[in-house]
């Protein structure tokens, strides 16, 4: 039987699925198609009929060195290039929102263990169990500080970049 998924993960989905416009959608389409198995061997079919066209007929249209062949390698080259940097600015954008969700389920994560730790504790004093003083667990029942780890990662960026 197929897992269902919560509503929390449908939620976090929907947030991670970005509002595609029409240039997203077509540098997507222009990334599925270019980078495919299919556009490759299409292409390499494409200039070994050119060459031998323009080798082995009576009527070649672009005689060797081919120089409309390599104009035509040229601009499909500058087409992907932009293509990959288009695709690469669209991840980095994607990752970062990942990043800042990933960021915000581990608080959160963060704060609900430190709420059970308190609990627990709670309860073991209630039983009359004897604890010793644990520092780390004392360090562990604290509220993390989001503002001090955002200022640190800043500092820490800013250092990096004034290297």
């Amino acid at each position: 039987m197929p897992k269902r998924k919560t509503q929390t993960e449908r939620e976090l989905k929907s947030e991670l699925e970005f509002n595609l416009t029409h240039i997203d959608s077509f540098a997507v389409f222009t990334t599925r198609v270019l980078g495919s198995m299919i556009f490759l061997l299409t292409s390499l079919v494409f200039f070994a009929v050119w060459i031998s066209w323009n080798l082995f007929t009576a009527h070649p249209f672009d005689r060797f060195p081919f120089p409309v062949l390599d104009l035509v390698v040229s601009l499909f080259a500058i087409i992907l290039s932009v293509t990959v940097l288009i695709n690469q600015n669209r991840q980095g954008h994607i990752d970062k929102v990942r990043s800042k969700v990933d960021f915000e389920v581990n608080v959160r994560a963060e704060n609900e263990i430190t709420m059970m730790l308190n609990m627990l504790h709670e309860i073991h004093q209630k039983l009359g169990l004897k604890t010793e003083e644990d520092k780390e667990l004392e360090e562990m029942k604290t509220v993390t500080d989001v503002k001090q780890i955002h200022q640190t990662i800043d500092e820490q960026e800013l250092g990096k970049k004034g290297e």
